[in-house]
């Protein structure tokens, strides 16, 4: 998958790694700011909270 990836890439060995971690730091960025905050009240274990008198 990660070949595909590569090989569909425009230009030379460096623009193509540059261009990699561009999509990396988009698809960081999307799944930190939508996708885990609309996700986040669905989870089960997002309520919680420590007995103080333990």
């Amino acid at each position: 998958m990660y070949a595909r990836l590569y090989r569909g890439l425009p230009g030379p060995t460096p623009v193509r790694i540059v261009l990699l971690v561009a999509l990396l730091a988009a698809a960081v960025l999307l799944l930190m700011e939508v996708v885990f905050p609309a996700v986040e009240s669905l989870m089960p274990y997002s309520h919680v909270a420590v007995d103080p008198a333990t």
